[in-house]
């Protein structure tokens, strides 16, 4: 079986974007690989046009063109013939590929599509509220209607992209994103720097940072020498049109607060392990997931985890048991859980584990690449 995979990021440094989406997609391919399965990764949108392999995996970088009317269709044109080519010539027996703007809209492969619900444009702003682009929603439409199999990685996100884009919810098939276990060993989980909470993410208004002063703040009322290290790729505020979050969310810490506040920025992944490795807790108040890779990567690194309550993170963590799940404006509660981690060892390193627990039981890939094995026999052999 031979396997392909469009997507518009991929964790290689000649690659260049990288984050949740395209941690997923590396995480099964290298499992599929392990498991006998021939996998290519169509990686557009580059700088560069290239062919390279990378563990067993046919890597190729579609450079990105420019046109000078429609562009979004010859763009769209020139990914369908390049992958039609490779169908042929490859022997390629199916297409994956993710929801986000409708890549997929208008191409007509040679191969079955399977679409994987990541997190599309529309679905984001359906949980935002917010008003959406009429061309994405198009677009989006389009590429949905096109495939012949749906993939998501939690109910909750198969649920809700089947009410917004008219499918039947027993159409879509749940399959979680994993994790490689082997790589996220943690020798020492009681090492730690006590009063460290730890928020990895884009700095982005969807993912709840703009609660973290807030919560932040009630915490230190508590524990004055808590420290919050936050860790992402800044970006811009739709809501405000700011240039940049983090501009508008040092606002909104107190002063004393932010002196205890700090921003790394984009870091590669071995750092970012390192840093869950030192936290003493972490905490994920998002609004906005499909899954949430970084949750189920530090519950995996033995951490509690202070999470958001909506939806997919149901799917995650048993409330209580492998963590606390709170609506992201509660920041008194919110904060409440943080402190009781911080303040009880004991309750910490219990969390933890059974976070551990839970992961290695749910979240592992070699269970889940053979998952996803199953599901596309069922599509090709339709």
């Amino acid at each position: 079986m031979h396997i392909a995979f469009l997507t518009p990021e991929y964790p290689h440094p000649r690659v260049l974007h990288a984050a949740g989406i395209g941690t997923s997609i590396k995480n099964l391919v290298e499992a599929l690989v392990t498991k006998g399965v021939q996998v290519s990764v169509f990686v557009y949108g580059q700088s560069e046009g290239a062919v390279f392999e990378d563990k067993g995996v046919t890597i190729h970088l579609l450079k990105n063109r420019k046109y000078k009317v429609f562009g979004w269709y010859w763009h769209r044109k020139f990914i369908q013939n390049y992958l039609n080519s490779h169908i042929v010539s490859e022997k390629i027996d199916l297409v994956e590929a993710p929801d986000w703007t409708g890549i997929t809209a208008f191409m007509h492969l040679k191969a079955p599509l399977v679409m994987r619900f990541h997190g599309s444009d529309t679905y984001f702003c359906h949980l935002e509220k917010r008003k959406q682009k009429v061309k994405n929603r198009v677009f989006e439409t389009l590429a949905v209607w096109q495939a012949k199999g749906y993939i998501a990685p939690t109910r909750f996100a198969g649920e809700v992209s089947a009410t917004l884009f008219g499918l039947d919810k027993r159409q879509i098939k749940t399959i979680h994103y994993g994790l490689d276990l082997t790589q996220f060993d943690s020798i020492f989980p009681r090492r730690f720097e006590k009063g460290l909470l730890l928020y990895i993410g884009t700095i982005i208004r969807k993912k709840g940072v703009l609660e973290l002063p807030g919560i932040f703040n009630k915490v230190r009322a508590v524990i004055p020498e808590a420290r919050l290290v936050l860790i992402g790729s800044d970006a811009a505020d739709i809501q405000t049109q700011s240039s940049s979050t983090w501009e508008l969310l040092q606002k909104e810490f107190t002063e004393d607060d932010l002196k205890q506040v700090s921003y790394l920025g984009k870091m590669p992944y071995a750092k970012v392990q390192e840093y869950i490795r030192k936290a003493n807790v972490c905490a994920f108040p998002t609004f906005a997931e499909t899954l949430g890779m970084v949750t189920i990567e530090a519950m995996a690194l033995h951490k509690a985890v202070v999470n958001s309550n909506i939806g997919w993170s149901q799917e995650l963590i048993i409330d209580g048991e492998s963590g606390f799940l709170i609506h992201p404006t509660s920041h008194a509660e919110f904060a409440k859980s943080i402190v009781t981690l911080l303040n009880d060892q004991g309750l910490c390193e219990k969390m933890g584990n059974a976070a551990r627990q839970r992961v290695e039981t749910v979240f592992d890939i070699q269970q889940i690449a053979q998952e996803n094995i199953e599901f596309y026999k069922s599509i090709i052999s339709k």
